[in-house]
């Protein structure tokens, strides 16, 4: 399980540039044997970004296989508006060398497709206010 994190300023969202796997991201991470989904969310953004936010509400639960690694549950969270934060990231050094806002309509050149079809998803859950359930980034049944 992962769980990262959604930071919103109007149609752009918060990327994290990572050193290592896939390079740009949301902010998160993997959830420890033990711990809850939005505690794991809390404990990322606060190690790779230097702020302590709590989690407003579940935006995307996402299922996605991966074959040789198995099945993944992703969770995409709301944590509010960054404000004067902005100014306090610190990001961790060892896993991280930038951050950036990024337009939606510009995800499909920063990430691989299926984080983008996710991060589109949480954001249009962010907007709506209704969370949604993906499989491989895609919402099943009906759905937008």
């Amino acid at each position: 399980m992962a769980a990262g994190a959604l930071f919103v300023r109007g149609d752009h969202v918060l990327l994290v540039h990572k050193t290592y796997g896939n390079g740009w991201d949301l902010p998160g991470g993997y959830v420890e044997p033990g711990e809850a989904p939005a505690a794991a969310c809390r404990r990322e953004v606060r190690e790779e970004l230097g702020i302590d936010r709590s989690v407003r509400r579940l935006l995307v639960h996402d299922w996605a296989p991966r074959p040789g690694e198995g099945d993944k549950v992703l969770y995409v969270f709301d944590c509010g508006v960054l404000g004067a934060d902005e100014c306090a990231i610190r990001l961790q050094e060892s896993e991280l060398d930038a951050w950036q806002w990024v337009s939606i309509d510009d995800l499909d050149d920063y990430v691989i497709p299926r984080l983008a079809r996710r991060v589109r998803r949480a954001h249009l859950a962010y907007l709506d206010g209704c969370p949604r359930y993906l499989e491989h980034g895609r919402p099943v049944g009906r759905g937008d």
